[in-house]
């Protein structure tokens, strides 16, 4: 692979080339080019919402309840880990809470919000390839080449964070929440809202949190960040990262406060990795240049 510097300078011109009329796209036209990535973008979004919202009874009862009831999926795990461990407050045997709609709009507002969540998480791999279609020709060849499989990585990384908050982590703070009484005199009745907005809250942060090695590359490649800073900070950044379990998952046993940090350290770990990645392919690429020179 050729590393002199005229190369590139090709690439990048070439890449400022629009491909139908052989002239340079002036700003409007990127605009224009932009505006049409975003209305492809969003509009895969209300396909799949306007799907959800079609099965939306079947999808409320078999996916957005299922935390709220014994028999989900996590808590039967939580059962098995119980036994194995000796541990009994791991087992969910109850979940003791009601939901409620107290407006009468809250069930037809839930629906249409609850289909514009699942719209947004099925549709998130084709409106990102959407953007990144768009960000790609501004790309050196170089970065295009480190950039490859970036809508891969994205939507794996995306689909990760989101299992891992529908089944560790929300399951986890709802158990915890539905639990907790003041007095046995008050009874735990909660807001569809606000038990949707809760799995939704968990379930989407996740998936952005997932994200963190990809951060870390596009930091990386701008020079930002460096795997030296990172390995210097790691101490304090596991210990943020504790804290942000203990957070997101309120329940008081360690169990599942390790639980929610182990896969964020990984990630962190990871991240590492991938800034060490970078850094030697660009102290390799400047060695070859040194060298040419």
């Amino acid at each position: 692979m050729p590393l002199d510097q005229d190369f590139y300078e090709e690439q990048d011109e070439e890449q400022d080339i629009d491909s139908d009329d052989g002239k340079e796209m002036t700003f409007l036209e990127h605009l224009e080019e932009l505006r049409w990535h975003i209305i492809r973008a969003v509009g895969s979004i209300f396909v799949f919402a306007i799907i959800a919202f079609i099965f939306i009874q079947d999808i409320f009862d078999k996916v957005i309840l299922a935390p709220k009831r014994p028999d989900f999926w996590t808590y039967r795990m939580m059962c098995k880990l119980a036994d194995a461990t000796g541990y009994d407050d791991l087992c969910v045997k109850e979940l003791n809470f009601q939901l409620q709609a107290l407006g009468m709009a809250d069930p037809f507002t839930m629906a249409l919000t609850s289909s514009l969540i699942i719209g947004l998480s099925f549709a998130f791999p084709y409106a990102f390839w959407e953007l990144w279609r768009f960000i790609k020709p501004g790309l050196r060849s170089v970065e295009k080449r480190a950039a490859r499989g970036a809508v891969f990585y994205v939507s794996l990384l995306f689909l990760m964070g989101l299992l891992f908050g529908y089944f560790i982590v929300s399951p986890l703070a709802i158990n915890f929440l539905a639990n907790y009484q003041i007095s046995p005199e008050i009874k735990n009745q909660f807001d569809i809202t606000s038990y949707v907005g809760t799995l939704a809250t968990l379930s989407l942060g996740c998936a952005l949190v997932f994200q963190m090695p990809m951060v870390a590359f596009v930091l990386s490649k701008v020079g930002i960040l460096t795997p030296a800073f990172m390995r210097t900070y790691r101490k304090h950044a596991w210990i943020v990262i504790l804290v942000v379990a203990g957070i997101i998952t309120p329940s008081p046993d360690i169990y599942s406060q390790v639980l929610v940090a182990l896969p964020l350290a990984a990630l962190y770990e990871v991240s590492i990795l991938v800034s060490r990645s970078i850094e030697r392919a660009r102290l390799k690429e400047e060695r070859a240049l040194t060298t040419r020179d």
